[in-house]
């Protein structure tokens, strides 16, 4: 009802302010006015001081954003590929500064000098070769060195020999609207998977009778240990995804029937990372706006929030439906023993499907019983239960 109210009253508000306006025009018919549509002195006048009071509010604009919003950068990289991509983005960005301080200045400053006045006429040129070198060939010289640098640094990133490299493989399969790691165990190799094998708690789809898969580890949270180089392999099962670790400057889309592939080397641990002093900061001016949202939150009867403590995320960064903000992976980089520690307490995915397919007779079996059966051979087990 108030919704409803507040239309009707700026609906009449527009009204009486047509109104207003059809008076005005009555008042001003004995009035000299020009009606001609054709701009003065006067008009070209104001136009050209309009142009510079434009240029000052985007160089202001520009101060203000650097000062108001410049914290938020993310400082530290923390991939050993990461200096090489924030040095080219830097590059780039002073490029653009300079090249759009200058030319927005000129832009404004001649639309000011060459305003139009009475009897003046403007000087034509069929054309002007040296002119038109200059402003082509040293943007395209530019654009050539950014580009060629960045296939440069492009090349560095992706290339990646697998059979030469010492890298450790996981796949990240991103589905509406979750992330889960597969990790490719002692073997180093990835067990083949395809959706036709999705069922119960296989929801990536591995084909369990795989040699390969056989020692396969799938996790809700990602861990990587610092300074060993990563292979990730991207799958989607549903739609067009895209797989982004905004600290480690790294992104990949991950598309429905295809794998792609991004690679790696943490550098920094997760304790390594919240104990830098830009963090600390980062962390703390979070917090003071989490406290005061928490002190409106409690005056209206609900709960508070919780202290924000910084973790590295992998994120979702294409529109891929209703919750993709929500579509987000905590990763943590460990010591490589604290890795190792982990990755071994984890079982492996054909002992998690044999869980999940025991009968309750199996299930309630002695303690002995148990034992033996965890002592079969996991690739008989393996082919066991793809038969099912």
């Amino acid at each position: 009802m108030t919704s409803l109210l507040v239309i009707i009253v700026l609906v009449l508000l527009a009204v009486a302010l047509w109104q207003l306006t059809k008076i005005f025009d009555l008042t001003q018919i004995a009035a000299k006015a020009n009606n001609s549509q054709v701009a003065n002195d006067k008009d070209n006048n104001i136009q050209g001081y309009l142009m510079f009071i434009f240029l000052a509010f985007i160089y202001i604009l520009t101060i203000y954003g650097l000062i108001k919003w410049g914290h938020f950068v993310l400082s530290t990289p923390a991939s050993a590929h990461g200096g090489l991509v924030d040095n080219l983005m830097n590059i780039t960005w002073v490029l653009l500064f300079v090249v759009q301080t200058i030319t927005q200045f000129l832009l404004h400053y001649f639309a000011f000098k060459y305003r139009g006045t009475k009897d003046k006429k403007a000087l034509y040129f069929a054309d002007n070769d040296k002119l038109e070198f200059i402003w082509s060939v040293i943007p395209a010289i530019v654009l050539a060195g950014l580009i060629l640098y960045g296939l440069y640094a492009w090349t560095n990133i992706m290339f990646v020999d697998e059979k030469e490299e010492d890298v450790m493989i996981v796949e990240v399969y991103a589905q509406q609207f979750k992330w889960t790691a597969r990790y490719s165990g002692e073997d180093d190799v990835l067990g083949k998977a395809n959706v036709r094998y999705i069922e119960g708690i296989n929801t990536l789809g591995v084909d369990l009778a795989d040699p390969n898969a056989q020692d396969d580890k799938v996790t809700q949270e990602l861990h990587l240990p610092k300074g060993k180089k990563v292979l990730f392999k991207f799958r989607s099962q549903d739609v067009l995804h895209s797989a982004y670790f905004p600290h480690f400057r790294a992104q990949m889309n991950c598309v429905p029937g295809m794998v792609t592939e991004f690679a790696f080397e943490p550098i920094y641990t997760t304790a390594e990372m919240r104990d830098m002093d830009f963090m600390k900061e980062k962390v703390a001016n979070i917090n003071v706006i989490r406290a005061k949202k928490s002190q409106e939150l409690v005056a209206k009867g609900g709960q508070p929030l919780d202290p924000y403590t910084f973790d590295y995320l992998l994120l979702c960064n294409k529109i891929c439906g209703s919750s993709h903000y929500n579509m987000q992976m905590k990763v943590v980089v460990d010591t490589p023993e604290d890795f190792k520690k982990w990755l071994a307490e984890k079982p492996t995915l054909i002992e998690e499907v044999k869980a999940a397919n025991a009968t309750p007779a199996e299930t309630e079996a002695p303690a002995a019983t148990q034992d033996s059966a965890k002592a079969q051979d996991t690739t008989a087990v393996a082919k066991a239960v793809a038969a099912k």
